[in-house]
């Protein structure tokens, strides 16, 4: 059986470490890559893949909306999915609960192998993915909707403060620390990564706006134009903190405020 695949992500790095894994698996045909999600709809198009590798989180329209968006096209022809994620405690337990599979970022050749291998059994058995898709959006709408507005842990000054979400208008890292700044004070997370905070907020407004910041949307008063055609965010906190945006958020940024 050879089993005709796509892989999106929109980290190159991670495209080429997973198209190298599956080197190994001589079922796997990779037809093509793509880097966001609106090339992981034209290539689904184009090709009618069994199996698509995709990225949960991605600027723009992330993994889960490429699902919706294939859902409400019905195509003739909905592939597998095993998504890839680096952190996402809401998207492992609904994948968990509903029978999709997953791996791991980074990524393990033998998670990589059970999940082609259940791949396998459902075009076997032609089973479509359809509804297990369905149920792990319904899932993660519920538990997102259940959870109510997350609160940030900070350790100030030898204190232990909770943050609500709304209040935080940033969170950086360096040297393994995230610092989180709420318009009022700062401290620092427990947190390990920028990605593991992320996945405790809500993603609609708690953007990635560079590798090293987490930028809450609803604080950015302005935009300010920076060298080479790059951007930096001035925030309303009360010390007026800039953020620069990555040139790999350029795009990100002009969909954001329809520049």
């Amino acid at each position: 059986m050879t089993i005709n695949t796509l892989i999106v992500d929109d980290e190159k790095p991670a495209r080429e470490e997973l198209a190298f894994l599956l080197k190994s698996f001589p079922e796997i045909h990779v037809m093509a890559q793509g880097k966001n999600g609106l090339e992981a709809l034209a290539l689904v198009k184009e090709h009618q893949p069994d199996l698509i590798f995709l990225d949960v989180q991605m600027p723009g329209l992330d993994g889960f909306g490429v699902i919706k968006k294939l859902m409400d096209r019905k195509p003739h022809k909905m592939p597998h999915v095993v998504f890839a994620t680096a952190f996402e405690e809401y998207a492992v337990h609904a994948f968990e609960v509903n029978a999709v599979d997953y791996v791991l970022k980074p990524f393990d050749r033998a998670r990589v192998s059970k999940a082609i291998a259940r791949t396998k059994k459902l075009l076997d058995a032609d089973a479509s993915p359809v509804e297990r898709l369905e149920s792990v959006l319904q899932n993660l709408g519920a538990r997102k909707a259940d959870s109510g507005p997350a609160r940030i842990l900070m350790k100030v000054q030898g204190r232990l403060l909770l943050a609500d979400a709304g209040d935080i208008a940033y969170a950086s890292i360096e040297d393994g620390t995230i610092t989180i700044f709420t318009r009022e004070a700062e401290g620092q997370s427990n947190y390990r990564t920028i990605e593991e905070l992320q996945a405790a907020l809500a993603s609609d407004q708690f953007w990635r706006a560079h590798r090293s910041y987490l930028v809450n949307i609803k604080h950015i008063k302005e935009v300010v134009p920076w060298f080479k055609s790059s951007f930096m965010l001035k925030l309303d906190d009360k010390r007026q903190s800039e953020v620069p945006v990555s040139r790999a958020q350029t795009k990100r940024l002009r969909e954001l405020f329809k520049m």
